[in-house]
């Protein structure tokens, strides 16, 4: 028998097997992002924070203003607004600035600013789709588990993020990070229904063994 021939009955089998005893998982999370969206958004806001140069002096005392970072608002849709700027306050102190508690008292003006905080999916899926099948008696319409012969999925932190630092005495430019980009992967792939591997840079190797 020809090694095509083989492999297609196999996949017919193992096809077989899958419909003869899959059943359809329905997932549900709350809230309605799931943990590694999350976790894809939060890497790459870090990311993009430890890319970060502003040339502040040691010792400064600055004020940090994040009233311009958008996602602060209800109707706006950008995800851990606090979480990105709390993490660019920390680069800061890191760098030896002084945070003041009001404006009067500063040397300094720190704006924070958002280009993006987002998740970029792309999905690749070689095989039989899940479909519905009515069943007897009732015909009550059943969905059937896809049968993946190659699948791909593949999703994509990304964060840009930005601070500018202006006197407070008098307004002048002081000091900007420019333009900071951050991202993060996690891809699950599938092959002949059996061979699932993870490749991921969200969560350490032993939480990813206990996750999935």
């Amino acid at each position: 028998m020809h090694g095509s021939v083989r492999l297609f009955l196999r996949l017919l089998t193992l096809g077989a097997a899958a419909f003869a005893g899959g059943c359809t998982t329905v997932t549900m999370t709350q809230p309605p992002e799931t943990a590694t969206e999350q976790l894809l958004i939060t890497t790459a806001i870090d990311n993009a924070v430890a890319n970060m140069t502003v040339a502040i002096p040691a010792g400064t005392r600055i004020y940090f203003d994040g009233s311009f970072f958008d996602g602060l608002d209800r109707d706006q849709k950008v995800l851990f607004p606090k979480y990105a700027m709390a993490a660019i306050r920390e680069k800061l102190l890191q760098g030896g600035a002084l945070l003041a508690e009001d404006r009067q008292s500063a040397d300094m003006i720190v704006e924070a600013r958002t280009g993006g905080q987002s998740i970029d999916h792309n999905a690749l899926f070689v095989g039989i789709p899940s479909f519905s099948v009515p069943l007897p008696p009732s015909f009550v319409p059943v969905a059937t588990p896809e049968l993946a012969f190659y699948k791909r999925d593949r999703q994509t932190g990304v964060a840009k993020l930005a601070i500018v630092a202006y006197r407070q005495d008098n307004g002048a430019y002081a000091a900007s990070s420019g333009s900071s980009f951050g991202s993060s992967n996690h891809t699950e792939t599938t092959l002949l229904l059996v061979i699932d591997r993870i490749t991921s840079d969200i969560e350490p190797k032993v939480l990813q063994a206990r996750t999935h």
